[in-house]
């Protein structure tokens, strides 16, 4: 099984890292800068459990050097998937799977849905069908992403909790290529199951990143101090409610009350969200994916976003004043 990981940072760098330590796959890795040098000198560092351990990785600046391949993951932000298009064509055959490991609502969202939106292509995260047309939305698997993980320094990824890996096809069946890669998975020591319906994991997971993201970026609270004050508990409740009414109008299920889904953000505690951080690190914030998106889906749907619209005007001036939206 030839797997390249596209993007080899926080994620993509734990998830090339297991692999390659269980040993059982041909396994390659994308990546630039220090951070590819550093592989190459040093092979990927994990450290984990209190481990620190390294293994040796086929790393690469560019995919031209190694060819088709018959699973593509890519573990770059939302953002930077169109920019990377030429870069990734040379890894796809006609048999490649692509793994979408994007937060937010992706790409393909709307393959193999059926109804009057089938085939609809989201602007806010594929703008002029660029994506769709290069990679296709029959090569995906989709997936739904839960460790914590940090990039310490140049090639050394820190894992800090959670191995799980939700896949899914978008058709919801039980594919040979979908379990063959979540065997492999599990044998590198990862937590995979395989969903017969992704759709709904992914809007768990979106329920939550597109108000706390924002609301974080904004006021530059952790997700305890958010959950913690009246105000904004509230305001990421009502953004959750409106988004809630368009993944139902879509069919999506939502296993859990949104308080509950509120009350395990602030247990997480004194954390920072991942769009605070880049704000904090002057890096392009995943807007669009996260917010956008569901705002996009909103008008589809003829549901009503007010509160969604308002605090993404806000967050959108401040990335742009900030110069991390673009």
């Amino acid at each position: 099984m030839k797997v390249t990981v596209f993007g080899a940072g926080a994620i993509g760098g734990y998830l090339a890292a297991k692999l390659a330590m269980a040993g059982r796959i041909d396994l390659s890795i994308v990546a630039r800068g220090a951070h590819l040098e550093a592989i190459k000198a040093n092979g990927l560092r994990l450290i984990e459990d209190g481990q620190d351990m390294s293994v040796p990785v086929r790393a690469a600046a560019t995919a031209e050097v190694l060819g088709v391949q018959d699973y593509v993951v890519l573990a770059l932000k939302a953002h930077s998937l169109t920019l990377a298009l030429d870069q990734i064509a040379p890894l796809l055959g006609d048999h490649t799977a692509v793994v979408t490991m994007q937060n937010g609502v992706p790409w393909w969202y709307f393959h193999g849905v059926g109804g009057s939106l089938e085939g609809t292509r989201l602007n806010a995260v594929d703008r002029g069908g660029a994506i769709w047309q290069r990679i296709g939305p029959q090569r995906v698997i989709g997936s739904v992403v839960y460790p914590a993980v940090e990039v310490d320094a140049p090639g050394l990824i820190h894992h800090v909790d959670g191995k799980r890996f939700s896949l899914g096809e978008p058709s919801g069946e039980r594919s040979e290529r979908v379990t063959l890669l979540a065997e492999e998975m599990v044998k590198a020591g990862l937590q995979v199951p395989v969903r017969d319906d992704i759709r709904s994991e992914i809007w768990v997971k979106l329920w939550g990143n597109l108000s706390f993201n924002p609301i974080s970026a904004l006021t530059g609270s952790t997700l305890a101090a958010i959950v913690a004050d009246e105000s904004t508990r509230m305001l990421a409740r009502t953004m959750m409610l409106e988004a809630q009414a368009i993944g139902e109008s879509l069919g999506v299920r939502f296993p859990i009350a949104v308080d509950r889904r509120i009350k395990g953000a602030g247990d997480v505690g004194e954390h920072k969200t991942s769009m605070l951080q880049d704000l904090e690190r002057g890096r392009s914030m995943e807007i669009d994916a996260l917010v956008t998106a569901v705002q996009e889906l909103g008008r589809l749907t003829d549901r009503p976003t007010p509160t969604i619209d308002a605090v993404l005007a806000l967050l959108r001036r401040l990335a742009v004043e900030r110069g991390c939206y673009g």
